[in-house]
């Protein structure tokens, strides 16, 4: 199975439970608010999963970016209201507060061969007992008007159908590069030409594209273009699928897996002050599961565990599947506990899916 081929699944399975949820709704998750605000709460954990897309796609794990968010958070909230701060400046300080913690944890797994599930599991205790301590266990609030416009601010609306139409010509772009047979790039012009029209429909009647989203779909276009066209997405691929082969290749091993860990926290960094500028304030307590969300849409994408086959483009979807399981289990008002129990589930069938695929490309029947 191919990268475009799981692609396409996780696209018909993500519009097909968008159609499901909208009989059981009642109309109310296809309505504009509903979807828009949809999008909005996919985009932090769709930014995370951008980044969590490489660390995987290497071998490696991070399960520190959910405190991380938190720590980051913090630091966009004092930078607001002890310090004085402006918006840019506040946004900068979640960011080097991410990108510090990331490259410790990738200094620590590349210098001293420390397991990363080991190193970011102590990170995410420690980010969030950081969080705690520097808050004094309560929230910094309220943070400025300016910087609050990160996170419930929207793009006007002509903007926002030129940047529809960007990205329908991005999309097309893309298939028509490709080396896909033609009934399949039809269906993907088709489907592009409906993504497009679709979120100038939602955005477009009601407030716009909320900056959340813009971030999130600059990071995504950017992390696809730089895995599947650049030599560090080769890079990337080539130490997942077999280490040795591509130090003995000349891939800088080390420098790529600290890159890859200091921009993953980076990203969290971002998501955390987003989080802080939808919230009116930081809380020590904020993303709670959020590694858990960001692991599952990539698993979900079809980026396999064990590294080196994955794409964005997939886990961007995962997160929209995610997203749109949480949404629409929230409007049948199923309650959280019971949320929780179907999204392991879920995450449980997609690694047993891609185990099965794996033992059977490994043992084809002969």
């Amino acid at each position: 199975m191919n990268f475009s081929t799981r692609t396409f699944r996780s696209l018909i399975v993500v519009l097909g439970l968008a159609v499901l949820l909208h009989f059981m709704t009642g109309g109310t998750f296809t309505e504009a608010r509903n979807l828009t605000n949809l999008t909005r709460q996919v985009a932090i954990n769709g930014i995370l999963a951008i980044g969590m897309t490489y660390v995987i796609l290497i071998g490696g794990i991070d399960l520190s970016v959910g405190s991380v968010v938190a720590l980051c958070g913090i630091s966009a909230g004092l930078a607001q209201v002890s310090l004085g701060w402006g918006a840019m400046a506040s946004v900068l300080a979640a960011v080097v507060t991410g990108l510090c913690v990331g490259a410790f944890n990738g200094w620590m797994i590349t210098r001293y061969r420390i397991a990363p599930f080991i190193i970011t599991l102590g990170m995410m205790v420690i980010a969030r007992g950081a969080a705690l301590i520097f808050s004094g266990g309560a929230a910094v609030a309220p943070t400025g008007d300016a910087f609050n416009e990160l996170g419930q601010g929207y793009l006007a609306a002509t903007p926002t159908l030129v940047l529809c139409g960007l990205l329908f010509a991005f999309l097309l772009m893309r298939v028509l590069r490709g080396n896909e047979p033609w009934s399949r790039r039809s269906l993907a012009i088709l489907g592009g030409a409906a993504l497009a029209g679709g979120a100038a429909h939602v955005f477009g009647s009601y407030n716009g594209l909320p900056y959340p989203v813009l971030l999130f779909a600059l990071l995504a276009m950017g992390g696809a273009f730089v895995l599947e066209r650049t030599r560090l997405g080769r890079f990337t691929l080539a130490l997942g699928g077999n280490a040795e082969a591509a130090w003995l290749a000349g891939v800088p091993i080390r420098r790529l897996t600290l890159g890859i860990y200091a921009a993953m926290g980076m990203l969290s960094g971002l998501c955390g002050a987003i989080l802080t500028a939808r919230l009116n304030g930081a809380l020590p307590t904020a993303g709670e599961l959020f590694e858990l969300d960001a692991v599952a849409a990539v698993v979900i994408g079809g980026t396999s565990l064990q590294g080196g086959s994955g794409s964005v483009s997939g886990s961007v979807l995962g997160a929209f599947l995610i997203g749109t399981l949480n949404n629409g289990m929230s409007l049948m008002a199923i309650p959280e506990f019971y949320q929780k129990v179907i999204k392991g589930v879920i995450i449980v069938l997609a690694v047993w899916i891609d185990t099965r695929q794996k033992a059977h490309v490994a043992s084809p029947t002969k």
